[in-house]
């Protein structure tokens, strides 16, 4: 059976994101160290890495041929991609279960796409 690659992003409230050094981030580095574990021993992990805060994004569009470059913030009162991982899961089901035991899935959302392949 062919498995598929699914691209999870992580959205979260930035403004409720725990402070370096705090307990609350001591404990979410060891839920997503634990998830991580878990992905890797099903073998289903393809790639994955946190995202750095959103004043250090940049979005850039073209119009008329001219690119603008916006700074970030990305979203100031929009969810903050933090992270992403591809899976490879043999089906939605899979990847929907993925989904729900990462730990950006509580309190956040995890938004799942299949990749196409070309």
């Amino acid at each position: 059976m062919k498995m598929a690659r699914y691209i999870f992003l992580q959205y979260v409230d930035e403004s409720k994101a725990p402070r370096p050094g705090s307990p609350e981030l001591h404990q979410q580095i060891d839920a997503f160290a634990k998830y991580l574990d878990e992905v890797k021993a099903s073998g289903a992990f393809k790639d994955g890495d946190p995202c750095q805060p959103s004043a250090a994004g940049f979005s850039v569009s073209t119009v008329s041929g001219h690119a603008k470059t916006t700074d970030g913030p990305m979203h100031e009162k929009s969810p903050w991609l933090n992270g992403y991982f591809v899976l490879e899961c043999k089906d939605r089901a899979e990847a929907e279960a993925w989904a729900a035991k990462n730990p950006a899935a509580q309190g956040g959302t995890v938004e799942v796409h299949p990749i196409l392949s070309l």
